[in-house]
Order: C-alpha cells, then sequence, then structure tokens
C-alpha cells in the first residue's frame, strides 16, 4: 500500500530519513517542522512510484546546499525554497510536473514534501543517493549523465543565481563559492530530468524505506530494544539489507569546524567497559569512515550512522557531543552507488581516503 505523506506519518519519516543520511542531509527536526507547517496550510502531497511519471514529464530536484552547522541558525521560510523551483522553471521555460528528492538524508528529505505542498506537486518515492553526500555531483543523477545544470541558487534574502557549468563538478566548485557569499545556507533547484530519466537513473523506494525505518525506531524504544529493531529493518529492505553494529562505546573526543563550505571532521569513540578499544569516524557534512582499532570496517559510498545507544535516536554530525553513548551502524549502499563510474564520484578516493572501495559485508 503506498505511504500517505501528512502530518501523522512525517515524525518516522524525518527520523528515518536523518538515519539515512548518515550525519547530514540537514537538520531533521527543523525539516519536520517545515513540511508539517506546509501540509497544515496546502494538504499533503501525493507521494508516487517513479513508474506512475508519464516518460514525457518533467521532474525537477530541490534540496538544501550548504554546512549542516549553518542551518541550526539560518532556519527556512519556504518562499526561498519555492523562488528556487520558479527561477529554474524560468530559465527552462517549461513547469515541473513532480518533484524528486536530491538525496534521503534529514531536512533534505522533507523540503522537497514541503515544496510539493505549497505547489500542489506529487513527491517521487526515490531520489539521486540512497542516502546524503555533501557535493552537487555525488549523485547517480550524475553518474548517469543527468546534469544538475542549469540550477537556480537562493537565499534566505531571496536573492538568486543561476548557474551554467560545464561539468557538474564545476557546477558544484561555482555553487559552492555562491554559497560561501550568500551564507552558507542556500536552496538550489537543479536535476530536471524527464519522467523516463528518472525511471532509469533513481534509487527506488527510499522515502518509504526511510519511514519504515523511523518505524522500526519508534517500535523499538516502546520495546527498549531500538537497535535491534533497526537491524531487523535494514534486512527487510533492499538497499540497506546488510546491516550491522560496527561499534558501542561513548564519545571520548570530537573535532568539528567548518571549512571550505562543509562540516568537516572526526569523531573518536571508546568502548564503555575497554576503553583501549576505539573507533574514529570521519565525516564531510557526511560518515565517511569507521576505522575500529585500526582496521577500516565501513567506508563510502556504504552508510555509516551514529545512533543513541538506547534509544536509536540517529545523530547528525553537527549534533554530535562529548560524552554521548552511541553505537555506529553501517549497511550497505544501493548498488546504484556502486558501479564503476560512481565510485569515480563519490568512491573512498574522491573523500581523499587512500583505499579501494570494499563493500561492508567484505569487511
Amino acid at each position: 500500500m503506498a505511504l500517505n505523506v501528512d502530518r501523522d506519518t512525517l515524525s518516522d519519516l524525518a527520523r528515518g530519513a536523518a538515519f539515512l543520511g548518515t550525519g547530514g542531509g540537514g537538520d531533521p527536526y527543523i525539516g519536520y517542522l517545515v513540511a508539517r507547517q506546509a501540509i497544515a496550510d496546502y494538504g499533503a502531497p501525493k507521494l508516487i512510484d517513479v513508474e506512475e511519471l508519464r516518460d514525457d514529464a518533467m521532474v525537477m530536484s530541490i534540496a538544501g546546499f550548504g554546512a549542516p552547522t549553518v542551518q541550526l541558525e539560518k532556519l527556512v521560510c519556504g518562499e526561498e525554497v519555492e523562488l528556487a523551483l520558479t527561477k529554474l522553471e524560468q530559465y527552462l521555460g517549461i513547469k515541473a510536473d513532480a518533484i524528486i528528492p536530491a538525496e534521503i538524508g534529514g531536512s533534505n528529505s522533507m523540503i522537497p514534501i514541503m515544496l510539493a505542498a505549497r505547489r500542489g506537486l506529487p513527491v517521487v518515492d526515490a531520489d539521486g543517493m540512497g542516502r546524503a553526500f555533501p557535493e552537487l555531483q555525488m549523485n547517480s543523477f550524475s553518474a548517469n549523465g543527468i546534469r544538475a545544470t542549469p540550477l537556480a541558487v537562493t537565499d534566505e534574502h531571496l536573492d538568486f543565481a543561476i548557474v551554467e557549468a560545464a561539468s557538474d563538478k564545476k557546477a558544484e566548485d561555482m555553487t559552492r563559492a555562491l554559497a560561501i557569499s550568500m551564507g552558507l545556507r542556500v536552496f538550489v533547484g537543479c536535476f530536471h530530468m524527464s519522467g523516463r530519466q528518472a525511471k532509469e537513473t533513481a534509487v527506488r523506494g527510499t522515502l518509504t524505506a526511510a519511514y519504515n525505518i523511523g518505524r522500526a525506531i519508534r517500535d523499538g524504544r516502546a520495546a527498549n530494544n531500538a537497535v535491534d529493531s533497526i537491524l531487523r529493518c535494514l534486512k527487510t529492505t533492499s538497499h540497506y539489507r546488510n546491516g550491522k553494529i560496527l561499534f558501542d562505546g561513548k564519545i571520548v573526543d570530537l573535532v568539528r569546524e567548518t571549512a571550505r563550505g562543509f562540516s568537516v571532521g572526526t569523531c573518536r569513540l571508546a568502548e564503555l567497559a575497554n576503553p583501549s578499544s576505539t573507533c574514529t569516524v570521519t565525516f564531510q557534512n557526511e560518515n565517511l569512515e569507521a576505522i575500529v582499532n585500526g582496521h577500516t570496517v565501513a567506508m563510502v559510498p556504504d552508510l555509516i550512522c551514529i545512533v543513541d545507544r538506547e534509544t536509536g535516536e540517529p545523530i547528525p554530525t553537527q549534533a554530535l557531543k562529548y560524552g554521548q553513548r552511541v553505537k555506529v551502524i553501517g549497511m550497505s549502499s544501493p548498488d546504484q552507488l556502486r558501479t564503476p563510474q560512481a565510485l569515480a564520484l563519490f568512491g573512498p578516493q574522491a573523500f581523499g581516503i587512500d583505499r579501494p572501495f570494499t563493500p561492508i559485508e567484505a569487511l
């Protein structure tokens, strides 16, 4: 049965999306609030399967862009988000028929729902990553030849710019420079594509998967086994079926800064009963690699999520704190993220990790 995106399901959906965001994708609670208000004001948008799109439908993406730490101080009003879509439509001379999330993470899963409610458009149950990534070109659309540009960039003052670039990596560099000058909290309307192209390139069913994971966390809390409930849910999914606990302990050291337009740093954990056993997680907006006692146990593009060890609540990188007792969960990434052309864009080497990608199930 199709998921109804309404005020009753948003909380679970936002929590599950935060889990799949692997530490990034924007603050899930802020995204939840703006989506809930939009549904109250305009009504709930329809969630559709990608196969329901006409081949000639015009599909567009919307996403927050910048550093997650800044979003905590610069909230969302909605007008700047809608302006990004409007300016892209005006530049292309065509209206959007549906909205597809650029990524399934934190507020970037909620912002498309908010925009779709305001516009009366359907939301496609799919996205371009099956997780979150820090850079514009890091998605299955780019990996399969769909261009991010032209794209529209907007900020909270309703300033905007149109970006045209020879490659999506160049578009990332140009948009990042704009984002820094505009306060590191902007929105981009991007990745316009046909319905047929969406069917060929999108990671399918991720909004439904996020909802199921969020519901599993809620149900697991009631039974006092939230993390086990997450792992059971992951085994039922096609994308994330190889999931496991990588480490259990507390945060003993944290280095985090906003640099180059990203939130970057490392989080070091130690086992509660054996402090000499440690885990280090590196991140660039999203968690990139987990190393336990000198051995890599998970790496990008596979997913690494830090959750509260009792409640299973996903903890974004901007909310990590010294002393938190957590579990680190790793899981397989969607097949679209493991192809040679995909790994060239967002495999370990794209983040300066000098090791070839090894799937989590082989580590």
